[in-house]
């Protein structure tokens, strides 16, 4: 995740900031393969969400999945869930779907969370868990025949943009990202973090315990000039400054004068950002999903 801040707590403002951009970035073609693969189930259908927040993930893929629908929302932010809890939601049939709270840290991972359930569901969580915490998941999810839809997990990589799309880094831009990068892989809880590996460590793990996986790059373009490059994108520059900051602290003088000037441009509307994710969707092998790999 795209932290607003240097630590692994997020707020309800910036859940909310980002959610709009999340719904355009992510892949419809996946959530497509998973709509098809549970509806070749036997209904109703159970769906846990992991790390769900305010329920950013359930309110985007409630309607674009068949139902009845049961979920299971599970996050270790009591403040959070009770805005998950206010949601009302429909399945794609318009059938109003049913909801269960869990107020729990994920860690250690707990196998029984996902009783009961056909399809694993997470946004943005990878990069914060350990590759253990991961293993043990996909572990317990293949012993149930249980898919996983993975979506926004980051690669690792962003940039800044010109007025017409194209990088424009420069060194800066690169020692910061490096900082970052290192920094995405501190301890938040759940483990040595996964940061920007997450995506491939995931399709890896995936394929050994016997699923099938595809995959999509769904990354956040803020253009140049536009509201999400001056408002989210001044979060993202400064959290990536702070984590950086935290990751080298004697070199707080030339990291202020970057994220000044940095935050001074998208203002200005003169640069742009670009942050790379990946959506997975992993089934038990032995299924076909509309006749596609």
């Amino acid at each position: 995740m795209n932290a607003p801040a240097a630590n692994s707590r997020f707020s309800a403002d910036w859940l909310a900031q980002r959610e709009a951009l999340d719904a355009r970035s992510r892949s419809q073609r996946l959530t497509g393969l998973a709509a098809e693969w549970l509806a070749a189930r036997p209904a109703p259908f159970g769906l846990v969400d992991l790390g769900s927040g305010t329920g950013s993930n359930p309110r985007f893929l409630a309607p674009r999945l068949p139902g009845p629908q049961r979920w299971r929302l599970v996050d270790h932010d009591a403040a959070l869930l009770a805005r998950a809890r206010r949601s009302r939601l429909h399945d794609a049939a318009g059938r109003r779907v049913a909801m269960e709270i869990r107020c729990r840290s994920l860690a250690p991972f707990d196998a029984t969370l996902l009783e009961g359930a056909s399809l694993i569901t997470a946004s943005a969580l990878f990069d914060l868990v350990s590759r253990p915490w991961c293993e043990a998941l996909i572990d317990a999810a293949a012993r149930r025949g249980q898919a996983l839809l993975v979506a926004l997990s980051v690669d690792g990589d962003w940039a800044f943009l010109d007025a017409q799309g194209q990088r424009c880094d420069d060194d800066a831009d690169a020692e910061v990202r490096t900082l970052f990068q290192a920094h995405q892989h501190r301890d938040k809880g759940l483990g040595a973090a996964l940061g920007g590996e997450a995506p491939a460590l995931l399709a890896e793990l995936m394929v050994a315990a016997g699923y099938r996986v595809a995959s999509a790059a769904t990354p956040w373009h803020l253009a140049a000039g536009g509201e999400t490059a001056c408002t989210l994108g001044l979060t993202l520059v400064e959290g990536w400054a702070a984590a950086a900051l935290e990751q080298a602290p004697s070199q707080r003088a030339w990291l202020t004068s970057w994220r000044q000037r940095r935050c001074a441009e998208l203002a200005a509307g003169e640069c742009g950002i670009s942050v790379g994710h990946r959506d997975l969707f992993a089934w038990p092998g032995r299924d076909g999903v509309g006749g596609r790999a």
